[in-house]
């Protein structure tokens, strides 16, 4: 087995294999060559190991019997079937005289607890750890601890003072005898309300405490609670489960957050006093982004924070126009589109905004115009340059009523011309910043249930899904920009990450599902029938891996003191990092695939 050992010595897991181990594995290794035309395995065959090409060319087909790639030496393929259930989930032939190693599959998951290095050549997922003890990432449920501490609105105030010294604890919620929270106090309003203006310390502790607080659910992010806390300077949150009172969250819970950078952010940007403060704010995002993603946070994680701080700055302008023009003739909600919308900006962020107005309201009143101006303006201070197709609340187009953002809604689906499409994918991705929410929500709600009972919009948003192709080229190779100064890079943006947003708008339309994020969308989808679970799981997977590979380019260009972008050269990658990003590119093409011949989503 020399030559097998020299071989894969050269080949990258097996090159961080210690000596002797490598030595082992060279002894398990079958060898088999196969003719041009040749069938290595078929779709759902059982997987007796993973496959290493010695020489030759092998080339990949789908289940619809598409080329996805074709793979020369070096090259692993098989796994993604083998290490999920055993079964192959494309064929794979010959395209020319080929030798072909194989592992077998006992060997391949032995190596893998054994070396988590090698194992990270074949876990996608891994290379963005989820650390629990930031509280950022967690789950607010996550971060409770101990059982809720609660009173009701009738106890005397001397009374719900000594639970607090007895539990330790610096707040209580206020409930009803079903448990619905009606109000939190704090051991500040005990000292201020109380002791300050001479309360009779046997009154009902309804009188001091603050009713109907703001609250989050148990699913969200301990990044919502930080949000909140400094935009509302306030230091305890109720945790609130379908109107249940089930905890407190206070800033002493929030001590193990390592976010740090994030966290001041936001602090800095709910405290400025000016566009200008805000600016020098931003400013300092692109360092947070390179230090994110050098610490491996989930790509998730990282566009969740990067986006909350343009939310921030957005409603922080919001404020500042509403103090600057005074109260608004009538209401509005402020709402983002693009990649804000979805809450996955990067080191990259243009603006797209629209303002949906009251019905009976004029557009053209110079306060909305002036308003809309204001934080345009000052979002391109920021650093979200003022977005080249001009989808902004400064366009009068818009900044329209709610019946005319209904109408717009109608034409589009009706009439899905290229324009149309374009504007509606755009629009699919509305989000609430500020003003009242409602305006938007019906208006989503109604929208996408009209769309998803039109077949023929459905299949232009189809075909719109196809336009954007995974950059694949031949011989397990990338299809390169040829000109120009981003020669011989790929576009992440468009080539990878564009046509996952387009899949999921469609897999979301058809289930009429309510998440506007890419990934939550996906996982909705999955949960509920619209994709396979294995082809779910796939997409996912491949999702995370392009995402998180454009994160880390955008990082490594930042720390070189150069602008990010997204254009990534796969030669500066290493092995193992561009075979699993054609895997990516492969699985994209395959649900798109899927999806053209009708099979990625029910009819």
């Amino acid at each position: 087995m020399t030559g097998i050992s020299d071989f894969i010595a050269t080949v990258h897991p097996y090159d961080s294999l210690p000596q002797d181990e490598l030595a082992r594995v060279a002894g398990f290794f079958g060898r088999r060559e196969y003719a041009a035309g040749e069938t290595v395995y078929d779709i759902d065959e059982a997987l007796q190991g993973l496959f290493l090409i010695e020489s030759g060319v092998v080339q990949v087909r789908d289940r619809n019997g598409e080329s996805v790639s074709e793979l020369g030496p070096r090259n692993s393929f098989g796994e993604r079937g083998l290490l999920r259930d055993g079964r192959a989930v494309t064929s794979a032939s010959a395209v020319s005289d080929a030798v072909i190693l194989m592992l077998p599959r006992r060997e391949l998951l032995r190596l893998m607890e054994a070396h988590p290095g090698f194992a990270r050549f074949f876990d996608r997922g891994s290379r963005a750890v989820m650390r629990a003890s930031d509280a950022a990432m967690m789950k607010v449920g996550e971060l409770l601890s101990g059982k809720p501490r609660s009173c009701g609105a009738d106890t005397p105030i001397i009374e719900a003072a000594g639970m607090m010294r007895d539990a330790r604890i610096s707040s209580l919620g206020i409930v009803m005898d079903d448990g619905r929270l009606t109000g939190v106090v704090t051991i500040r309003d005990m000292s201020n309300r109380v002791v300050a203006e001479g309360y009779d310390p046997q009154a009902p502790v309804s009188e001091v405490m603050t009713p109907d607080p703001v609250s989050l659910p148990s699913s969200a992010l301990g990044l919502d609670v930080l949000n909140i806390m400094f935009e509302r300077g306030i230091g305890h949150l109720p945790v609130v489960d379908d109107g249940r009172f089930v905890g407190m969250i206070s800033q002493t819970d929030l001590t193990r957050v390592q976010a740090v950078s994030a966290s001041a952010l936001l602090r800095d940007i709910a405290q400025a006093k000016t566009v200008g403060e805000m600016a020098e704010t931003t400013g300092r995002i692109p360092g947070l982004l390179a230090q994110m993603a050098r610490a491996h946070q989930r790509h998730e994680i990282v566009t969740r924070m990067i986006t909350d701080i343009t939310d921030a700055v957005t409603r922080r302008l919001l404020e500042m126009a509403e103090a600057r023009l005074g109260p608004a003739p009538a209401a509005w909600a402020w709402a983002a589109c693009g990649s804000q919308g979805r809450q996955e900006q990067t080191g990259i962020s243009d603006q797209d905004n629209c303002l949906i107005l009251a019905e009976g309201s004029d557009p053209a009143d110079p306060y909305f115009e002036g308003f809309a101006r204001f934080v345009c303006d000052g979002l391109n201070e920021c650093g979200y340059v003022y977005c080249p197709g001009d989808m902004m609340a400064v366009n009068p187009r818009w900044r329209q009523p709610r019946n005319v953002w209904r109408g717009y809604f109608r034409d589009w689906i009706a009439r899905p011309d290229p324009e149309a499409q374009m504007l509606a994918s755009v629009m699919f991705d509305l989000r609430a910043i500020g003003g009242d929410a409602s305006l938007l929500r019906g208006l989503q709600t109604e929208t996408l249930e009209l769309a998803a009972r039109n077949s023929i919009f459905v299949a232009h948003m189809i075909s719109n899904a196809l336009r954007h192709r995974p950059p694949l080229g031949l011989i397990g190779g990338f299809a390169t920009i040829r000109h120009g100064a981003y020669r011989d890079h790929i576009d992440m943006k468009l080539g990878g990450v564009v046509p996952v947003n387009d899949l999921a708008r469609v897999y979301g339309l058809q289930g009429r599902l309510t998440p506007v994020n890419t990934r939550a969308r996906l996982q909705d989808a999955e949960a509920k029938g619209i994709i396979s679970g294995s082809g779910g799981r796939d997409l996912i997977a491949a999702y995370d891996l392009i995402q998180t590979a454009r994160l880390e380019n955008q990082a490594a260009l930042i720390l070189s003191g150069r602008a990010p972008d997204n254009f990534l050269s796969p030669a500066d990658l290493p092995d193992f990092e561009r075979s699993h990003l054609r895997d990516a590119f492969v699985v994209v093409r395959g649900m798109q695939a899927a999806v053209s011949h009708g099979r990625g989503i029910p009819g």
